[in-house]
C-alpha cells in the first residue's frame, strides 16, 4: 500500500525535527519549509497528499498558504499544527480549506489520530475547543475565506510583512515586486483601512489572525 506523502511547514527547525519523527515510521515526509511561501512553493513542487502546517510563519501566515495550496491543489488536504487555542484561528483554517487542526500542546497523543481521520475523510479538531465552539465547526467551513476588508492575498501578505517590520526594499525582494509596487500596496491598505501608520495596520492584522497577538506567541 503507497505511504502517504507529507509536507511539513514551521518556522523552527526544532518543532520540524520533531513532527518528522513523529510521522516517519507511519508516512513519508516528503519535505519541510520554514515558512509560508517556501511551503506554498515545496507543495507545487512536490505535490504531497497532505500538508502539516503552523499558523504563525514568516513571511505569508499559514493561513494564507493554505489558501494557495487548496486553490492550486484541491486534493490536497491541510491539516493545523498550532499553539493558537483561540476560536478566531480555528475559524480561519478551517474557512480555509483545512480538515484538521491540532493543538501543539497535545500533538505527541492527537497528530497521528488527527491525520487518521482526515484520511477517513472526517474533520478533526483538538478536543481543547469546547463545544460551543464545535457547533460552528461545519458553517465555518463551508463559508469559505471571505475577510470583511476584502483584501486581496497580495495585499494581505504586504501587510503580514509590514506588520513584521519589514522594509520595503526587503518586501519587494521577498515578493518579487518592484519597490514601487510595494510603496503602492501599502498607500492603499492605509487608504482602505483608515491607518494612519504602522501601529495602525499591525493592530489589524493581529485582528485578521495575519500575526499573532503579544499573548499568542
Amino acid at each position: 500500500m503507497k505511504r502517504l506523502r507529507i509536507l511539513l511547514g514551521d518556522d523552527h527547525s526544532i518543532i520540524l525535527k520533531g513532527i518528522a519523527g513523529l510521522l516517519q515510521d507511519h508516512y513519508e515526509v516528503a519535505g519541510t519549509a520554514e515558512n509560508g511561501k517556501a511551503v506554498v512553493e515545496a507543495a507545487l513542487r512536490l505535490k504531497p497528499d497532505l500538508v502539516v502546517l503552523d499558523v504563525s510563519m514568516p513571511i505569508l501566515n499559514g493561513i494564507d498558504a493554505a489558501r494557495e495550496i487548496r486553490k492550486a491543489l484541491p486534493s490536497v488536504r491541510v491539516v493545523f499544527l498550532s499553539m493558537h487555542s483561540s476560536a478566531i484561528y480555528l475559524r480561519k483554517a478551517l474557512e480555509a480549506g483545512a480538515s484538521a487542526y491540532v493543538l501543539k500542546s497535545g500533538a505527541a497523543e492527537e497528530l497521528l489520530h488527527g491525520i487518521e481521520e482526515v484520511c477517513k475523510g472526517n474533520l478533526y479538531i483538538s478536543p481543547s475547543f469546547g463545544w460551543d465552539v464545535r457547533e460552528n465547526l461545519q458553517d465555518w467551513r463551508q463559508k469559505g475565506a471571505r475577510s470583511s476588508t476584502e483584501l486581496t492575498d497580495r495585499q494581505k501578505q504586504i501587510l503580514q510583512m509590514l506588520a513584521e517590520g519589514k522594509q520595503n526594499k526587503e518586501i519587494a525582494a521577498l515578493v518579487n515586486i518592484s519597490v514601487r509596487t510595494v510603496e503602492f500596496h501599502r498607500r492603499r491598505l492605509m487608504e482602505q483601512l483608515g491607518a494612519h501608520g504602522v501601529a495602525d495596520l499591525t493592530r489589524f492584522a493581529i485582528q485578521e489572525g495575519l500575526i499573532p497577538g503579544a499573548g499568542n506567541h
